[in-house]
């Protein structure tokens, strides 16, 4: 997965872009861009959603054109060091709305971001390109940018706060794009799409080529939304896409982004594995691998589990793992209800990292505003000795495949927030440890391997030790023994289920379990893939 991990790599060398400072000008301008000149902006066009879709649906049509990269040897002169030079132009800010309340800046290109993104804002159905031009940046008077021209493009945007001082969207590189979440941390990414992941033939990774920006919609008072669209292409399909965008903060000064995404795709060629809705996310160690930990920090991840809410109703939280070597885990459904990569541990006292705070980082979920038939929740685990690779992907793959000629729309809602809505009448796992099998105190069985799992809610309220909750097992292959489980001494709400198993070889093991009491399910169902022998 070398794209990914140099998107990881992408995301710090534009990290320079979070620390600006400054205010956009006080004046109110009649035209949504702020700050800039006539020779900023190109002729004013017709534009819609509709009219994106019939130039995806054209495009398409056409052999793929690779991207240009204009002026290489002056891009690949602005490397790390260099581009931290780079600011960009508080008074240049794209003003989208009166109040000032989403500003828009741009990322300038670079050695590790050479592929040029047209921009353009959308006010009142008609839409005028941003030229690139140096003077939206400020740096050195020697400084290699200062030789690029006009009208190079730009390697992507971000929405800032209305101060200027921190930005809590950003899309720079392929299709990715990502928020600060409900804690102004930024963690995992979201992608346009995902073709051929983890399969025997190299990655494709569409881009966005194009973006349009348009005024914020909403009631006076209401939450505003900005309205992001893009042109999506590659060698094997294009796409139209529409992402209506809305930034919710509670009392409690938590934010919860909702992005409401309609994505119309027209495929080139065949496909053999669309992935939709894809996220790329870190998972180091947790609790449940410390064998593995090289570092002195207890716990570091992006995200801890992949959370399912299948069509049939089912929950189901399978925590992430650190692989001995690439592995796909398929969950088969039909008309999934929800999915999404969670950072379910809040603890800081779990990570103790105060630079990087993993607690923070942003649990995403998407829930199909259509039904979208039969396929499977993919979850690719890649294995990695550090916290810089993004190694985690999850997306939904269809049943049916996308054809050359054809054309699907997929309309999704993905929300960034500090937890999914969970029902008060089942539990949910919040953690799972493993260790050596058998009992404290006597001899330790060869192989065999002893796993923890609590689980909390108020579907515990009241139930004891004899009131007939059962642990409920399954496993792919091995013998499991010693179950048993019971509530956590002084915590009403946890309880915690207990259980050996015994696996030989090398072939992962597939464990399932769920406490009950009856016919009626108290918990979420957890899922492990176990590795004897790691």
């Amino acid at each position: 997965m070398p794209s990914s991990i140099d998107r990881r790599s992408l995301l710090r060398y534009a990290s320079s872009f979070a620390l600006l400072g400054g205010m956009t000008g006080s004046s109110r301008l009649a035209s949504a861009v702020s700050g800039l000149t006539g020779a900023e902006l190109g002729p004013a066009e017709a534009f819609s959603f509709e009219a994106l879709q019939a130039r995806a649906r054209t495009l398409a049509a056409k052999r793929y054109a690779k991207p240009v990269t204009p002026s290489p040897a002056i891009l690949d002169a602005i490397d790390y060091d260099a581009y931290q030079q780079i600011r960009y132009q508080p008074d240049k800010s794209l003003k989208l709305d009166d109040d000032g309340a989403m500003p828009v800046q741009f990322f300038h290109l670079g050695k590790y971001a050479t592929e040029p993104v047209h921009m353009f804002v959308v006010e009142a159905g008609k839409a005028r390109e941003l030229i690139y031009s140096p003077e939206l940046f400020n740096t050195p008077d020697d400084h290699p940018a200062r030789k690029l021209t006009d009208g190079v493009g730009f390697a992507g945007f971000r929405i800032m706060a209305p101060d200027l001082k921190t930005d809590w969207f950003a899309a720079m590189g392929a299709s990715y794009f990502r928020t600060s979440g409900p804690y102004n941390q930024y963690g995992l990414s979201a992608r346009g799409l995902a073709i051929d992941t983890a399969m025997p033939q190299p990655e494709e990774f569409p881009r966005f080529s194009h973006y349009w920006l348009e005024e914020p919609r909403g009631e006076a008072g209401a939450p505003q939304q900005i309205v992001i669209y893009g042109l999506l292409d590659s060698p094997s399909v294009t796409g139209a896409y529409r992402m209506t965008t809305e930034r919710l903060t509670d009392s409690r000064d938590v934010h919860r982004i909702v992005m409401d995404i309609d994505a119309q795709l027209y495929a080139r060629k065949d496909i053999e594995r669309l992935g939709i809705a894809p996220f790329s996310s870190m998972f180091w160690y947790g609790e449940a691998s410390r064998k593995q930990s090289a570092d002195w920090r207890p716990e570091i991840h992006d995200s801890d589990g992949l959370a399912i809410l299948t069509g049939s109703g089912e929950r189901i939280w399978r925590p992430i793992v650190n692989p001995p070597r690439v592995m796909t885990s398929a969950f088969l459904d039909n008309n999934v209800q929800g999915f999404g990569l969670l950072q379910r541990d809040r603890d800081f006292v779990h990570y103790l990292d105060d630079g990087v705070f993993y607690e923070r980082r942003a649990s995403v979920w998407v829930e199909p505003r259509d039904a979208w038939g039969e396929g499977a929740v993919h979850l690719v685990e890649i294995p990695t000795d550090d916290e810089t690779a993004d190694n985690i992907v999850a997306y939904w793959a269809p049943k049916v495949p996308l054809k050359a000629g054809g054309a699907k729309m997929w309309r999704y809602r993905l929300s960034w927030l500090d937890d999914i809505p969970f029902p008060e009448g089942i539990g949910r796992a919040t953690g799972t440890w493993t260790g050596l099998g058998g009992r404290p105190g006597h001899k330790r069985p060869d192989g065999v391997r002893k796993f923890v799992i609590d689980f909390q809610g108020k579907v515990f309220s009241g139930l004891g030790r004899d009131d007939g909750v059962d642990l409920v097992i399954t496993t792919s292959r091995g013998d499991v023994s010693n179950s048993y489980n019971h509530p956590v001494v002084d915590q009403s709400l946890r309880w915690r289920a207990f259980f050996d198993i015994l696996a030989s070889g090398t072939e992962p093991v597939d464990l399932r379990a769920f406490l009950r009491k009856g016919d009626k399910a108290l918990t979420e169902t957890w899922i492990y893939q176990y590795f004897p022998g790691n």
